[in-house]
């Protein structure tokens, strides 16, 4: 079974000039924690904060980044965030995909050549909410939707130099 395409194909990385990839390098590592984060990470980078900013919109209007932003410990502020799979059947995935992405609360999601071939990250404000959106869900898709909260967290830091 070939994996289906789920998104557009993002753009190469190596298609990226040395600026892109000193930005993409450099803002892995995080954005300082400082009133002017772009403006700091920009002088950094010999640079000017709107050149930065520029870039990073285009990084991601080609699809070389997917999201640029924080990362939160949402349990923290009593959310929660839920990795979910379900089964979504070939003649039907892109409107199981379509349903799944029309709800707020998915973060992003992704295929897999597996029976649980389609995956995605809920994301809600009020950790109460996870069943009611996953009850809308399964009504939507059609499909049972999976649950699979996080019992641990683990800290990765995963650094991808391109």
């Amino acid at each position: 079974m070939t994996q289906p395409a789920i998104v557009d194909a993002p753009a190469s990385v190596d298609s990226l000039d040395a600026l892109d990839r000193r930005i993409v390098n450099a803002l892995q590592r995080g954005l300082p924690l400082t009133p002017r984060p772009y403006a700091d990470a920009a002088a950094a980078l010999d640079i000017d904060e709107a050149t930065l900013i520029t870039r990073l919109r285009a990084l991601l209007a080609r699809g070389v980044l997917t999201r640029f932003g924080p990362l939160f410990q949402i349990e923290r502020a009593g959310g929660q965030f839920v990795l979910c799979a379900c089964h979504a059947p070939a003649d039907r995935l892109d409107a199981v995909v379509a349903a799944i992405n029309a709800f707020p609360e998915v973060a992003h999601h992704y295929a897999r050549t597996h029976y649980l071939n389609l995956w995605f990250v809920l994301a809600v404000a009020d950790a109460g909410d996870v069943p009611g959106v996953l009850a809308r869900m399964t009504a939507s898709t059609g499909v049972e939707i999976l649950p699979f909260p996080k019992e641990r967290e683990f800290f990765v830091n995963l650094y991808l130099p391109v």
